[in-house]
C-alpha cells in the first residue's frame, strides 16, 4: 500500500498508477460476480475505461466521460438497469480506493 498524498494524487498516474489498476480490478471482479457479466464487462470496457477518479475534500469520486449511456452498445439494458449497475460499480471503486490507499 503507497502512503497516499492527495497533492500526489492530482498526477495520479504518475504516483499511483499500480493503486489505481488494482482498485479497478478488485471492483470488476467483485461487481463480475455479483451481477451480469455481461453488463459489468460492457460497463468496464465502454465507460468505466475513460473514467476519471478523482480525490477531493477527503474524498473519492469517478467521473465519467459524456453520454454514458450513449458509449454503451455492447449489450441491451434498460436505462434503469443502467444506473443503478453503474452507480453501485462507481461505488464500489471508491471503496476499492480507499481500502487500496489505507483510508477506511
Amino acid at each position: 500500500m503507497a502512503d497516499f498524498d492527495p497533492e500526489k494524487f492530482e498526477d495520479k498516474y504518475v504516483h499511483y498508477f499500480p493503486e489505481l489498476q488494482r482498485a479497478y480490478k478488485n471492483a470488476f471482479e467483485t461487481m463480475n460476480d455479483a451481477f451480469d457479466s455481461e453488463l459489468v464487462h460492457a460497463i468496464d470496457q465502454q465507460i468505466l475505461n475513460e473514467s476519471e477518479p478523482m480525490y477531493e475534500d477527503g474524498e473519492f469520486r469517478i467521473d465519467l466521460p459524456e453520454n454514458p449511456k450513449e458509449r454503451l452498445t455492447a449489450v441491451v439494458v434498460d436505462d434503469e438497469k443502467l444506473e443503478a449497475t453503474l452507480e453501485r460499480y462507481r461505488e464500489e471503486i471508491r471503496a476499492e480506493l480507499r481500502r487500496v490507499f489505507g483510508l477506511n
